[in-house]
């Protein structure tokens, strides 16, 4: 296991989450961590996860953590408005996402800041837990994939699963800590975009590394659940199965 270095310990608070949480979540989860050698042990770089519970940023970041990582998310702005969850979102370097305002751009230039600056910036391509009725991977936002083509750096897919088991999306309120869950973060080899580097950031290109980008996470989780990936990708704006990307 790698630690952290002194450019990811964001804050003392930071560490002290960490210190508070790890031994929490080895007695309520058995880990099964794969791909670990994919994930850059320096410099910056994007990793984008399915998403099937509540719980998947704390579980990614235990996993990004123990390799030496301190992630920071992209997270819904209302996180960063309550008192005591806002001081440590804001203090552990989380980044605030104001969607459907003027202040949406803000987000995606904190983020390039963040990881020119070397740091590990996490986004969930989905945009929110899955609606697909078998919990595969649905169609994804576009921002990681131009993340990773505007500043030319590796973009990690990550299969999550068993998650689900200690909080079911849009069923548990609290989770489910007794008896403890097997929980799989697999991380594949970044996704190869190195072919669209010098083509022109459109919408074309943009489908083309999220398309490739969403194929990654599916093996990831295939390899994980044991089962073959559907043939085609659920789409959320037509609960239908079949849609293309966003």
């Amino acid at each position: 296991m790698r630690h952290p270095r002194p450019s990811d310990d964001i804050s003392l608070l930071y560490r002290g989450i960490v210190r508070t949480l790890r031994p929490v979540l080895r007695g309520v989860t058995k880990t099964d961590w794969r791909g670990m050698d994919n994930i850059p042990a320096s410099g910056g770089f994007v990793v984008a996860p399915n998403h099937v519970s509540y719980v998947d940023p704390i579980i990614l970041g235990h996993f990004l953590v123990d390799q030496g990582r301190a992630p920071r998310f992209l997270a819904k702005n209302a996180l960063f408005t309550t008192p005591a969850l806002g001081r440590i979102m804001s203090n552990t370097g989380q980044i605030p996402v104001y969607r459907e305002t003027s202040r949406a751009i803000d987000a995606y230039a904190a983020a390039l800041v963040a990881l020119r600056d070397g740091a590990c910036v996490c986004v969930l391509p989905e945009g929110t837990i899955t609606k697909d009725p078998q919990m595969w991977p649905m169609t994804g936002k576009t921002g990681a994939a131009r993340l990773a083509l505007e500043t030319g750096l590796p973009l990690v897919p990550v299969g999550i699963w068993g998650t689900q088991q200690l909080m079911r999306a849009y069923h548990d309120k609290v989770p489910h800590l007794v008896p403890p869950k097997r929980v799989q973060v697999y991380a594949g080899p970044p996704v190869q975009l190195a072919d669209l580097a010098d083509e022109p950031v459109d919408r074309e290109v943009l489908a083309t590394a999220t398309d490739r980008l969403m194929d990654a996470i599916a093996a990831q989780v295939s390899l994980a659940r044991g089962l073959p990936v559907p043939s085609d990708r659920y789409d959320p704006r037509d609960n239908v199965r079949g849609g293309g990307q966003r």
